[in-house]
């Protein structure tokens, strides 16, 4: 049973719960994988074995009394390093977090253990969690397992290379600006950005949020197949009474046609003909499983939630942000703050004011648009997933990276689910597709990801590659 690691988490969970494997041998399982891969993708930055197997034998204790170990019982799931876990270092990929250390767990690891799974370790992200590419400091680079030439995605990178390569069956990440899609896209897995309220957030170590992530950033899950971020998102959205923006929305909303809206280039978005082919693609697969696909030529306005979204998340305490980032010295955190400046700063009362105002407008536009189709299927990125560091080449090489990522950017700025599910290759080069819905609809996604994934090839876990 030494190739468990294999298994989706639903299936394992299964063999766990009816005692043909116990959680002792999955987190053996699991840790034995990650001692022989890690080396070669640094997506896990800190793990430590007997309290993983502290955790399984928690598990196999209940199920020996007779109690109900969840529906994720005795899965090993990684969790990002820029949550709270009780006795680990929150970094968040900072040198200057490196002794802030957690006294409690945040609500999405303890709602993960209530729901049975084993914390395997803690997967690395850019310093700040700010770039599509992930590296820092203190923690080193992540690598795609796929191939080393590309970025794993950020800032939920070390999460995207771990579930690729089989450290764990589903990883927890963030998404403020795609942390969580581009990730799944750039690895060749599954990842959902679930709708703000849906998945209670709080780390008791660090101080309060600012206003723009606290209305924007979310948890949710990555995981290899859509069936387990299914259960992943029903475990990590229970109630937590520590986070005032939780909303108790049902997981499953009223029967919806099953309407698609496909575009290629929403707003106008200049995309690759790989990415085009892999979104047209998608809507065939769809069609074939019964939905009704229809292909627009553009959407509600993304280029403007994009510039607004980066305002709210970087414009606000812009000079503190910068302050932070100049102290720590990350050469990919200083770039991505000064390369905004003219865009996000200065952010006054007043500018503050025209950002959340005109959101209630584009929100509102959106939440139409996506009564009249059930989801809408679009690109992730406009590129490929990149060269690894393109961000850092030079101005131009920077920008190509922030207009690529349009759709990701904007779809927070609203507050809605957002769903990357990955269709296959270009050579070893994954890609995927994006699909959006309403909020608190992520059923839909999850119903329109379900009829995607099947229709190709299903995501495995791989061996990393060298070179």
């Amino acid at each position: 049973m030494e190739d468990l690691w294999r298994l989706p988490g639903a299936e394992l969970a299964g063999l766990i719960r009816s005692k043909k494997v116990s959680a002792r041998e999955a987190a053996s399982a699991a840790l034995a994988r990650l001692d022989a891969v890690n080396p070669k993708v640094n997506a896990v930055v800190d793990h430590r074995p007997e309290e993983v197997l502290a955790q399984a034998a928690l598990i196999d204790a209940a199920i020996a009394r007779g109690e109900d170990a969840g529906p994720l019982a005795g899965v090993p799931v990684t969790v990002k390093a820029n949550i709270d876990q009780k006795g680990f270092a929150t970094t968040n990929g900072l040198k200057l977090q490196r002794d802030v250390i957690a006294a409690t767990n945040s609500p999405v690891v303890d709602n993960l253990r209530k729901a049975g799974a084993v914390i395997l370790g803690r997967t690395n992200c850019p310093a700040f969690s700010y770039r599509w590419f992930t590296t820092n400091l203190i923690h080193g680079d992540t690598k795609n397992p796929r191939d080393p030439g590309i970025t794993p995605g950020g800032s939920s990178g070390g999460a995207g290379a771990a579930v690729a390569s089989g450290i764990g069956h589903i990883a927890h990440g963030t998404d403020i600006a795609g942390s969580i899609r581009y990730p799944a896209y750039a690895c060749g897995v599954h990842g959902l950005r679930p709708t703000v309220g849906r998945i209670a957030a709080y780390n008791a170590s660090l101080p309060e949020r600012a206003i723009g992530p606290q209305i924007s950033a979310v948890s949710g899950p990555l995981a290899r197949t859509i069936g387990d971020l299914r259960i992943a998102l029903a475990a990590m959205s229970a109630h937590d009474v520590r986070d005032p923006w939780w909303v108790p929305a049902p997981l499953e909303g009223p029967a919806s046609p099953k309407r698609a809206a496909l575009c290629l280039e929403p707003d106008g978005l200049k995309t690759a003909s790989e990415v085009k082919a892999a979104v047209a693609d998608a809507g065939k697969r769809l069609e074939r499983s019964g939905w009704t696909v229809e292909e627009i030529a553009t959407t509600p306005p993304l280029r403007e939630a994009a510039d607004l979204q980066t305002k709210l998340w970087l414009g606000d305490g812009y000079e503190a942000q910068l302050a932070a980032a100049e102290r720590e010295g990350d050469p990919g955190a200083l770039a991505c703050l000064r390369g905004n400046r003219a865009k996000v700063f200065p952010f006054d009362a007043a500018a503050f004011s025209r950002v959340l105002t005109r959101r209630a407008t584009l929100a509102r536009e959106w939440s139409q648009f996506l009564e009249t189709y059930s989801v809408l299927v679009m690109p992730v990125s406009a590129e490929l997933p990149f060269p690894d560091g393109l961000d850092m080449r030079d101005e131009a090489s920077f920008t190509r990276v922030w207009q690529a990522q349009l759709t990701q950017i904007a779809i927070p700025f609203m507050g809605l689910p957002g769903l990357t599910v990955s269709t296959g290759l270009v050579g070893r080069i994954p890609v995927g597709v994006q699909v959006v819905s309403g909020r608190y609809r992520e059923d839909l996604c999850l119903l329109a990801g379900e009829a995607i994934e099947a229709g190709g090839t299903p995501s495995a876990p791989i061996d990393p590659v060298s070179k």
